[in-house]
């Protein structure tokens, strides 16, 4: 303390540096067991996967997925027997279903799989389609159980649906029947339903003029 004092440091700087060098290896060892504890606590307590990246879906109906390859199959072929399936047709397939999306699986990722299985021939059987879905959910990482819900509830080939009718202010007036005039009023009723070719072809004239009272009361003597 001497020595120190007497190269111009105060008692209480010296004191001060003292407290500060006893408080340095505390401190040190604080944040050493706060580490050791979170180690331990990571080994009892292992990182939990997230539900949605363990839970499967169940398979659907083999029959039913059959039933709509062979739809798919003859799609677009009359000659097809619906026992093999074309990479076109299936695209068709993925895409009403929407497993082919703007991001997700496409149709680069389909052309590769179906090369990859049919070794290169324009057409698959059922068993080799199944190893296909099998090769996309792998490449693309999927369950392929999913794939083949999405499958088996689009509906039949070429089903989309319904149209959808906009709504909007421009709309409704366009098709507002009541507010047409001249000759397109009259194709429509009042309710606003098209009278078909009533609206659209005048009667027969029987020769009398609008709002005669004595129509039917001329006899004719000759």
């Amino acid at each position: 303390l001497l020595q120190e004092m007497s190269e111009g440091k105060t008692a209480e700087e010296v004191v001060m540096n003292g407290k500060d060098e006893a408080s340095k290896p505390s401190n040190q060892d604080e944040k050493e067991k706060k580490v050791a504890n979170a180690e331990k606590k990571e080994e009892k307590e292992p990182t939990k996967a997230k539900p949605d990246e363990t839970k499967s879906v169940q398979e659907p109906d083999k029959a039913q997925l059959k039933e709509k390859f062979k739809l798919f199959s003859k799609f677009g072929d009359k000659s097809a027997d619906g026992s093999t399936i074309k990479l076109s047709q299936s695209d068709k397939w993925f895409k009403q279903a929407g497993v082919i999306q703007t991001k997700g699986v496409s149709t680069t990722d389909t052309g590769i799989a179906f090369r990859k299985v049919s070794k290169k021939a324009p057409k698959i059987s059922f068993v080799d389609w199944n190893k296909y879905l099998d090769e996309i959910a792998t490449a693309k990482k999927m369950d392929v159980n999913t794939i083949k819900t999405k499958l088996v509830d689009c509906g039949e080939p070429g089903f989309t649906g319904g149209t959808k009718v906009a709504k909007s202010a421009a709309v409704d007036r366009l098709t507002d029947a009541s507010k047409y005039g001249g000759a397109h009023k009259e194709r429509f009723d009042s309710t606003g339903k098209g009278r078909g070719k009533e609206g659209r072809v005048d009667a027969a004239s029987d020769g009398y003029v609008s709002g005669y009272k004595h129509k039917g009361t001329y006899v004719k003597t000759r």
